[in-house]
């Protein structure tokens, strides 16, 4: 990049440079972000009639191209480049147009004088460095293998087994002997006492099992294995164990990354998971819609079903059904006494359609009854963590009778809980974010301090950073979850640098080329979200009511406003109503294009209708400001707010009646994650709308199976939306086109199958490593154990003193 930026200034255009920094003055500002950067550079060539060659192909427009934030201080400027993903440069321009390269601490200090301008505290400050911790681990080299990690550990793996062959070699045997159910040896007994013996046998048993049938069940053999030293485990039948001792043969004779995976992923050793979600309200039924609680209990939920199934099929495969073996999830969540009408105050409640998965409630300890018998809001959860999983370690260990096999965490508080159970129970840990809270608010690690007793930020980046390097591998939903786009950063890569002003610097706070991560999407529940045209398997009662619900019902208790034409096309979303979700957003665009009110209503289901009846301040607010919309633009008579709490079963057919209608559905939110909503509306062939600020990004493909839209900008989004209401009344087949295609999308790539082989796979590869390396981690691990005992655990404690007055 500096040789990109010394060619500007050797140019013609070092004038045109200076009267861009002379136009970025002009705005009054210390800080552009990438949009500020680029509407300056657009105002910029449009003053001064630049060609449009100039605009996008000059020395200068690849600089903006590539510039992620400019900051302003005194008469100079400090320009922030992403010349590639997950990498950062920063330049220092002086006034006279000098070019200094500038260390990351010197991009810290620079950013904190920008909040205590007149109390400056550099160069004492703690800094917090996770880089020099991931030398036990390989790290991938192009950043578009980033979230393959397993792929990459798997090659790094089979290549050392042939460098070291012995040592390995010894690993493998040694983990192999690790295995076990209820006390049950499984895979090789005390027979077979080296790893040298290890390979002799595998030949002996093999040229055994091939004379057998193949279909010949394993217990008809099972004896003559155990002889030779091979316990349960090895498969169902002649055929499967044959091919599972073939692929064994293989890894030792002549190892590759394939064999690697096919063998440890057949490896019987995960029969009990923790799923850990503790914040919000956690049931399967009348949950939805309440404060906290949304996408991520349906897919704990479907995770853990999903689970128990592919957890039951690898049992069977293995040939471990006369060993009974019983496969145990549970998601672990928070007891709340006073319930409210939810299920949420039962210790224990049986996941719907399974055998053996479980909710598991653990009560927070009573600091306060006022704090610890309600709800309370994510924000003002941690000081409670620690205790908590102190208390539930007891509680899983009693109904597992031991320790579980996985620990999955859930968004930020379920990771640090994930982490000190792990740590604890010396079990592999699993992160799943969800969402990072730090890309949803702007500035929000700068200006922690004035946002600290509202959010509480500083326990929360800090819980963040000691749970995604604590674990073994992390799974996100899409890539630019861990590196965001050519021309956005991704939410793991916002923590690699950044200071918390007067608290602390993170000079590298994570290592976005370890293979730790893995992209691996979830699915959608097909029980409940199929499609429209599935007739023979909807309920015409059911269908019928919630058409009634969403057209026509008048009941002024759950339902805000009456249709003046309910047959005009429905504009539906559904969300909680909070500032990030946007479903104010979605009611101003819809307020200020009278086109769009001409053409359809819009339908919201949505939380709350009446403030009282909310204990969210950020729902409050935005209740408050959806009336005030509907009242501004006079949407009376085009607009149904619906206040209630859907079952699953009726928030399926509720997109699927939409669907009858030939309606739309809209995912404004102004950063998402994911988006388990976009997956519900486009497997019952309603075509989407969704931001292009996340996730949708990797699930939609624009103008194919559905659309993208910048929520930030209604009068456009409201165009795309007529755009296509108006091709679909010149052309029916149009809307019946995009409807088909986000079918097929969704069953070609987004079902819980393949999330739940993928998941299962990666916990046994890197259950493997962990093995392997664990004596390399042990210093990262007492590092993370240092920053949570001496900053998050201080300021834990300052919180809950504060609750113990509430």
């Amino acid at each position: 990049m500096s040789e990109l930026i010394q060619t500007l200034l050797e140019s013609e255009e070092k004038s045109d440079l200076r009267s861009f920094i002379s136009e970025l003055r002009h705005q009054e500002k210390k800080y552009f972000l990438r949009n500020d950067i680029i509407n300056v550079y657009s105002e910029y060539c449009s003053k001064y009639q630049k060609s449009e060659e100039f605009c996008s192909s000059s020395h200068l427009a690849q600089l903006i191209y590539y510039t992620q934030e400019i900051i302003q201080e005194d008469s100079n400027l400090c320009f922030i480049i992403r010349p590639k993903i997950a990498s950062q440069e920063v330049y220092r321009l002086t006034e006279d147009l000098k070019v200094e390269q500038m260390t990351v601490q010197e991009l810290l200090d620079m950013r904190d004088r920008i909040v205590n301008r007149f109390h400056p505290n550099e160069g004492d400050l703690l800094e917090l460095d996770f880089g020099p911790f991931y030398d036990y681990s390989p790290t991938i080299r192009d950043p578009k293998n980033i979230g393959k990690g397993v792929n990459f550990l798997n090659r790094y793996l089979s290549s050392k087994l042939l460098q070291d062959s012995q040592q390995w070699l010894e690993n493998l045997f040694n983990f192999l002997r690790l295995h076990q159910y209820n006390g049950v040896q499984l895979l090789i007994s005390d027979r077979i006492k080296s790893q040298q013996q290890l390979s002799q046998q595998v030949k002996k048993a093999l040229a055994f099992v091939s004379s057998r049938p193949s279909n010949e069940p394993y217990e008809e053999f099972r004896f003559n294995l155990q002889a030779m030293g091979f316990e349960p485990g090895w498969g169902n039948t002649a055929q499967r164990t044959q091919e599972t001792l073939n692929i064994l043969d293989e890894l030792i004779d002549s190892p590759d990354p394939q064999t690697l995976e096919a063998f440890i992923s057949r490896i019987p050793m995960i029969f009990k998971i923790v799923l850990v979600s503790p914040h919000g309200w956690f049931g399967q039924e009348g949950v939805l819609g309440r404060p906290d609680t949304g996408g991520q209990v349906v897919y704990v939920l479907d995770q853990a079903k999903s689970l128990e199934t592919q957890l039951q099929e690898d049992a069977r495969l293995a040939g471990l059904e006369g060993l009974n073996v019983q496969p145990k999830v549970i998601i672990l969540t928070r007891l709340i006494p006073n319930s409210d009408g939810t299920l949420c105050n039962q210790r224990l409640e049986k996941v719907h359609g399974t055998e053996n998965a479980w909710i598991l409630r653990v009560p927070l300890r009573d600091f306060n009854p006022n704090m610890t018998q309600n709800w309370i809001s994510r924000f003002e959860f941690w000081p409670y963590l620690e205790t908590y999983a102190i208390d539930a370690e007891k509680e899983l260990r009693a109904e597992f009778h031991g320790r579980p096999d996985l620990i999955v965490g859930n968004y930020s508080d379920g990771n640090l809980v994930a982490f000190l159970l792990a740590r604890r129970m010396k079990v592999t840990q699993c992160n799943i974010a969800h969402a990072l809270e730090k890309s949803k608010y702007l500035f929000s690690n700068l200006y922690w301090n004035d946002l600290e007793d509202k959010y509480h930020f500083s326990l929360q980046f800090t819980a963040d950073l000691i749970a995604m390097n604590a674990a073994n591998f992390v799974i996100s939903s899409t890539y630019q979850e861990i590196v965001g786009t050519p021309d956005s950063v991704g939410q793991y890569e916002s923590y690699k640098c950044f200071t918390m002003p007067d608290l602390y610097h993170v000079v590298n706070g994570i290592e976005l080329f370890s293979p730790k991560f893995n992209v691996v999407p979830p699915g959608v529940n097909e029980n409940y979200y199929f499609p429209y045209t599935r007739t023979q398997d909807r309920v015409e009662s059911d269908r019928q009511r919630i058409k009634e619900m969403l057209f026509t019902l008048d009941d002024p208790s759950q339902i805000f406003g009456k249709l003046d034409d309910p047959n005009k096309r429905p504009l539906f979303s559904m969300a909680r109503l909070d500032r990030i979700k946007n479903l104010t957003g979605l009611a101003e665009c819809f307020g200020k294009s009278p086109e769009l009110q001409e053409h359809c209503n819009l339908i919201l289901v949505a939380g709350k209708l009446r403030v009282e009846e909310s204990s969210d301040n950020e729902e409050k607010e935005e209740i408050v400001k959806l009336y005030h919309i509907i009242d501004q633009y006079n949407l009376h008579g085009k607009i149904r707010w619906l206040g209630v709490r859907l079952s699953k079963t009726d928030s399926g057919e509720i997109y699927r009646v939409i669907a009858d209608q030939q309606g739309i559905f809209v995912q404004p939110a102004l950063f998402e994650a994911f988006g388990l909503t976009i997956l519900e509306s486009m497997i019952s062939g309603v075509p989407t709308f969704a931001t292009q600020f996340g996730g949708p990004l990797e699930i939609i493909q624009d103008k194919v199976n559905g659309f993208y839209i910048n929520p930030t900008n209604l009068e456009e989004t409201a165009d795309k939306i007529i755009e296509f209401v108006t091709k679909c009344e010149h052309n029916p087949d149009y809307w019946q086109t995009i409807s088909q295609k986000s079918i097929e999308r969704v069953y070609s790539t987004y079902t819980w199958k393949i999330h739940t082989t993928k998941l299962l796979t990666l916990a046994r590869i890197y259950g493997f490593w962990n093995f392997s390396s664990q004596e390399k981690r042990e210093d990262l691990l007492r590092y993370i154990e240092a920053l949570f005992y001496l900053i998050y655990k201080p300021r834990a404690q300052h919180l809950l003193e504060q609750h113990q007055y509430r």
